[in-house]
């Protein structure tokens, strides 16, 4: 009896526990995001899915997806390639999450853009 009043504890706090880390990460959603290029400001609408794709859509740039999300607590990256004039530029993203606001930077050949968003 005492094997099965142990068992059915470990049972119930791995279900505890599976549903306290469960959720999706705080980087999946739907972002209205900036980019400060060479060029200038740069907004775009960027979309995370829990699923590790996602896309990026901004009107000088058009809609880019991108797969291979990496997720780490707040933190999230992850490599796209957008076609700017005929050009291939892969843009590497690596920023955090806090709350509804997004911080971080796309690094490209021509250096880095920093990003700000917050969550639609």
């Amino acid at each position: 009896m005492k094997k099965i009043i142990s068992g059915l504890l470990v049972l119930s706090l791995s279900v505890l526990v599976g549903c306290a880390a469960g959720g999706p990460p705080p980087g999946v959603g739907v972002w209205d995001i900036e980019m400060n290029t060479p060029l200038g400001a740069l907004p775009a609408v960027l979309t995370i899915n829990e699923d590790g794709s996602g896309s990026m859509d901004a009107e000088a740039l058009g809609d880019t997806p991108f797969s291979g999300v990496t997720f780490d607590g707040n933190t999230m990256a992850f490599t796209g390639e957008i076609d700017a004039q005929g050009q291939t530029l892969v843009l590497e993203f690596e920023g955090s999450v806090e709350g509804d606001a997004l911080v971080g930077a796309f690094e490209s050949d021509f250096g880095a853009f920093d990003v700000t968003g917050t969550r639609q």
